[in-house]
């Protein structure tokens, strides 16, 4: 699928070849992306539909260097094409991690006032500042026992107020759940099971047609009740796969947001500067 939706993801402008007038297919066609990476159209097919599962070092690359892949959109082709067998997981049947090392609770910690927050890779929420409460809390993403980002963006109808941008992070969100083995993961296999059952096609679609590679980092937009519309500007930082979580830090991406913030922590203005020449996306 990976395959498919960046080939419909490249114009033929993009990568030297006329655009005729009467094309029904978005992006590439195969025949196009065939010549362009030197294969088959038949091959381009196979590999499309998961019936050749062991492409060589060298075909791989020439279809990375046809559609344009970034370098984390090339290693995530490498590890489809690696991990491509039924079932097949690189995590084994561990689950997801849970246990928080306490140098990453002193490394959120020393990241005080900024929100901050620890997920796994079901974004379970299993840790996260005084300041990312501050922010998140009011808007209910921390209701519960067990608070996860992506239920309560698809399953909480606070989620919509909450994000402006509400598309958007849902897109993120599923793209994330994606980024690894998916359904060969029996524990994102039962989450997004839920989800499907409860949302439907908000999620179901985006998983048809969303490859999975999330932004490391972008602005989000939240409101907040008692402060308003934010900005944030947001950086991922993926821990060693023994831990299997990634940290999410938040900064204000305008002067606006940088005074809010400050109001939020009761802290001295300029506590958290805002970026310069942050936009949003």
């Amino acid at each position: 699928m990976f395959l498919r939706l960046r080939r419909e993801a490249v114009t033929p402008a993009e990568v030297g070849l006329p655009t005729g007038p009467r094309r029904r297919t978005p992006g590439l066609r195969r025949a196009e992306l065939a010549t362009l990476a030197g294969v088959s159209v038949e091959y381009v097919t196979r590999l499309e539909q998961g019936r050749d599962r062991r492409p060589s070092a060298q075909v791989i690359s020439a279809l990375a260097d046809a559609l344009r892949l970034t370098t984390a959109e090339r290693v995530h082709l490498h590890r489809l094409t690696k991990g491509a067998e039924p079932g097949f997981s690189c995590r084994g049947d561990a689950g997801p991690a849970r246990t928080v090392r306490p140098t990453v609770r002193a490394l959120l910690d020393r990241l005080e006032p900024a929100p901050a927050v620890l997920l796994n890779r079901l974004g379970d929420i299993l840790a996260h500042t005084a300041g990312y409460e501050r922010l998140a809390g009011p808007v209910g993403l921390l209701d519960g026992s067990e608070p996860n980002l992506a239920r309560f963006v698809f399953t909480d109808p606070r989620a919509r107020t909450a994000y402006p941008d509400w598309a958007h992070v849902a897109d993120e969100q599923v793209a994330a759940l994606k980024q690894g083995p998916f359904r060969a993961d029996p524990h994102v296999a039962h989450l997004a099971d839920e989800l499907t059952v409860i949302t439907g096609d908000a999620f179901a679609e985006r998983v048809a047609t969303l490859p999975g590679l999330p932004r490391s980092s972008g602005v989000t937009r939240l409101r907040h009740p008692e402060v308003g519309e934010l900005r944030l500007a947001y950086e991922t930082l993926e821990l060693p796969a023994d831990d299997d979580q990634r940290l999410i830090v938040h900064l204000p991406a305008d002067d606006a947001t940088s005074a809010a913030l400050d109001r939020l922590t009761g802290r001295h203005p300029g506590a958290l500067r805002a970026l310069r020449a942050v936009s949003s996306g």
